[in-house]
């Protein structure tokens, strides 16, 4: 299963499913990202790390570690 953090610049995907425990996967629910909503990858910074990406009509950067925990289709 592929993760966020595998997804190519200019793609829309959807979740599948989070990783992790506790407050580290509540804080990644708390932006919006949840099961089966479509997230836009809109770039990544120049040495990997963050991830700019849209979800819910917001823009939202995100560490490489947190976006590993996201499962997509």
């Amino acid at each position: 299963m592929s993760t966020l953090k595998d997804a190519k610049i200019g793609s829309t995907v959807k979740v599948s499913k989070i990783d992790g425990e506790g407050p580290v996967r509540r804080r990644i629910m708390d932006m919006g990202i949840t099961k089966n909503v479509e997230i836009y990858i809109r770039k990544v910074a120049p040495l990997g790390d963050p991830i700019e990406i849209k979800v819910r009509g917001y823009e939202l950067s995100i560490r490489k570690a947190d976006a590993e925990m996201i499962n997509i289709d």
